[in-house]
């Protein structure tokens, strides 16, 4: 448990900071996804298929995963077959929807991380909550742009 000493000692936010963050948090959902059999990627496109207000097709999932992900369509093409093959998703005419089973997938690992996320940010003031949140919008908003420039 971090201590208030040590959040007073703790070094300015940079990309090394943020990296460590990602990957710590990260880690911990990869073990929980692992029992469930499934990757982080297949995982992020589920989440991408249950929180969408309408029917999507394959190139909207692919959009909407390389958005979060900056991985290739292709990769993620793959990904959605992988989850076609496992009936977590299902065709639908010319849209992909999640299946039953791949809404009791997402429920259990949310279900699984839920205590976890708590340890891991509960006690954190919501004022620092709302200033990390501000600049990790602001980091994300330039990333994007800058890599948005490196592929024009």
């Amino acid at each position: 448990m971090t201590t208030t000493a040590s959040l007073t000692t703790a070094p300015a936010a940079d990309a090394r900071a943020l990296g460590l963050a990602h990957y710590a948090a990260r880690g911990v959902l990869e073990h929980v996804l692992a029992r469930h059999g499934i990757t982080f990627q297949q995982q992020i496109a589920l989440r991408a298929a249950i929180t969408a207000d309408v029917p999507q097709t394959p190139e909207d999932l692919v959009t909407q995963v390389r958005g979060s992900l900056k991985a290739d369509p292709a990769d993620i093409r793959a990904t959605l077959d992988e989850l076609l093959a496992k009936q977590l998703l299902v065709a639908d005419g010319a849209h992909l929807r999640l299946a039953e089973s791949g809404r009791e997938l997402i429920a259990a690992v949310g279900a699984e991380t839920a205590p976890i996320t708590a340890r891991i940010w509960g006690g954190i003031p919501a004022e620092d909550l709302t200033a990390a949140g501000r600049v990790l919008a602001l980091v994300t908003e330039r990333a994007n742009a800058e890599l948005a420039a490196l592929t024009a």
